[in-house]
C-alpha cells in the first residue's frame, strides 16, 4: 500500500468516528493550550520583573536598613530595622568621602490619602531629594522637580504619578493645583512622565515629597526607608559600593563590616535573583501543565485500543488481501499522529487566544513564546505516536484467520 493510501485510510477513520476522535483531541489540546499560558505567564512575569528592575540602572545601588530584634528576642529580616537616616544620604553625597558615587536619593514611603477637591486616591508618598529623577532615571513631562533649596525649607510641594494626577481628576494640566496630603495642602509642582507598570507595581501611581517634609509633617521621624546610589559608570561601581560602605560604617560608627546594620544590594544582583525564582515557577508551571498532555496521550491509547477491537475483521480482510504487518501498523499510527496533530493545534490557537486576551481580566502580562508553541505541538504529535505504538503493534500481530472468524 502505498505512502498515501495509508494517510488517507488514517484520516477516514479518524473522520469516521467525530466524536470519539473529538473527545480524544480535547484532552490533549488542553494540555497544550495549559504549557503555552503558563510558560507565557511565566514569561510575562520575568519580563516585568526585568523591567521594574532595570529600570533604577546598572549603576545602581541600593541601600538598606538592617535586621531588627525586638524586646522577646526575636529577629526580623533586612530592612526591618530603623538605621538609615537622612544624615546618612548627605553623607554618602560627599564627593571628597564618596568620588566614585554621582548622585544619592534617599526615600521614605508610606501609603496616604490624597484629596483634591471632592476626589479621593490612595497612593504610595515617597520622601525623597531632587536626585530621585537621575537615579531612577525619571522625567517629569510637566512642570519641574522640587529643588534643594524646597528640601531644606520643608516646601509643601508634590510632584505626582501620571496615573496618580488622572486618578484625583486633576485635568490636563495639574500643575499649581492643590492636593492635600494627609491634611497638608501641598502644591501640584509637576507631573512624571510615565514609565509603565509590572505585574505587581504601577510606576505611575507615586506622590513625590520633599523627605524633610515627609518626616517633620507626616512621618514625625528622621529615617528613611532605603536610600539609591548611582555610581558614575559601571567600571566604578564596585569602588562606589566599598566607598558607601565604609562612609557608613564610619558615620554609625562601626569598626568592623560584620557588624553593619544596613546592606548594600546592586541592581544586578536582585536582577538575577529575581530571574531565578521566576523561571523556577515557571518550570514548575509548565511541568504541572504537562502532567494534561499525559493524559491526554493515555486518552490516545484508550482510543486507539477500540478502534483496534471495533476493526478486527477489516484489519484480517486487509492482511488476507495481502497487507504487510508494516503497512497495518503504519496505519494506526497515522491515525494516532493525526489525533495528536490535530490537539496541539487547536491548542496552540486556544493558548494564543488566551494569552492575548486574559491580561486584561487579570492585570498580568502574559508572553507567547514560540518556543512553548512548537514544543507543546510537536510533543503532542510525539505523544501521539508514541502512545499509539502498541495498539498499532497489536492491530499487526492479528492472524488473518482468527481476525476473520471474529464477532
Amino acid at each position: 500500500m502505498k505512502v498515501l493510501e495509508i494517510v488517507r485510510s488514517g484520516l477516514e477513520a479518524v473522520a469516521t468516528h467525530r466524536l470519539r476522535s473529538g473527545l480524544t483531541v480535547l484532552g490533549i489540546l488542553i494540555g497544550v493550550a495549559a504549557v503555552v499560558l503558563t510558560v507565557g505567564l511565566g514569561e510575562g512575569a520575568t519580563s516585568s520583573v526585568d523591567s521594574a528592575i532595570s529600570s533604577l540602572g546598572a549603576t545602581t545601588l541600593v541601600v538598606t536598613p538592617g535586621s531588627s530584634t525586638s524586646t522577646t528576642g526575636v529577629r526580623g529580616g533586612f530592612g526591618s530595622a530603623s538605621t538609615l537616616t537622612y544624615a546618612d544620604a548627605r553623607a554618602l553625597d560627599s564627593r571628597v568621602d564618596c568620588p566614585d558615587i554621582a548622585a544619592v536619593a534617599p526615600s521614605v514611603t508610606r501609603a496616604e490619602v490624597l484629596t483634591a477637591g471632592t476626589t479621593t486616591w490612595t497612593t504610595s508618598v515617597i520622601g525623597t531629594t531632587p536626585s530621585y529623577a537621575t537615579v531612577l532615571h525619571r522625567t517629569v513631562a510637566q512642570g519641574s522637580m522640587f529643588s534643594a533649596a524646597q528640601v531644606a525649607q520643608q516646601a509643601d510641594v508634590v510632584v505626582l504619578g501620571a496615573t496618580t494626577a488622572s486618578e484625583l481628576g486633576l485635568g490636563f494640566d495639574p500643575v499649581g493645583s492643590t492636593v492635600d496630603i494627609a491634611g497638608i495642602p501641598m502644591t501640584v509642582q509637576g507631573v512624571l512622565a510615565p514609565a509603565g507598570s509590572s505585574s505587581s507595581t504601577n510606576q505611575d501611581d507615586l506622590a513625590l515629597v520633599p523627605v524633610t517634609t515627609v518626616q517633620a509633617q507626616i512621618l514625625g521621624t528622621s529615617t528613611v526607608s532605603q536610600i539609591y546610589l548611582s555610581a558614575r559608570s559601571t567600571g566604578v561601581l564596585g569602588a562606589a559600593d566599598t566607598e558607601a560602605t565604609d562612609e557608613l560604617l564610619a558615620v554609625h560608627g562601626i569598626t568592623s563590616p560584620a557588624a553593619a546594620d544596613f546592606t548594600i544590594t546592586a541592581e544586578s544582583t536582585i536582577l538575577s535573583t529575581a530571574t531565578s525564582v521566576d523561571r523556577t515557577l515557571t518550570i514548575l508551571l509548565a511541568g504541572i501543565a504537562a502532567i494534561s498532555l499525559l493524559v491526554g496521550g493515555i486518552g490516545v491509547m484508550n482510543i486507539m485500543l477500540v478502534s483496534v477491537t471495533e476493526r478486527v475483521r477489516e484489519i484480517g480482510l486487509r492482511k488476507a488481501l495481502g497487507a504487510t504487518p508494516s503497512v497495518i501498523r503504519r496505519q494506526f499510527l497515522v491515525e494516532a499522529s493525526v489525533l495528536g496533530l490535530a490537539g496541539g493545534i487547536v491548542g496552540a490557537g486556544l493558548g494564543v487566544v488566551g494569552a492575548v486576551t486574559l491580561p486584561h481580566a487579570i492585570n498580568s502580562p502574559i508572553a507567547i513564546s514560540g518556543a512553548a508553541i512548537g514544543g507543546a505541538v510537536a510533543v503532542s504529535i510525539a505523544i501521539g505516536l508514541a502512545f499509539g505504538v502498541y495498539p498499532a503493534s497489536r492491530a499487526a500481530r492479528l492472524a488473518p484467520i482468527d481476525a476473520l472468524r471474529s464477532e
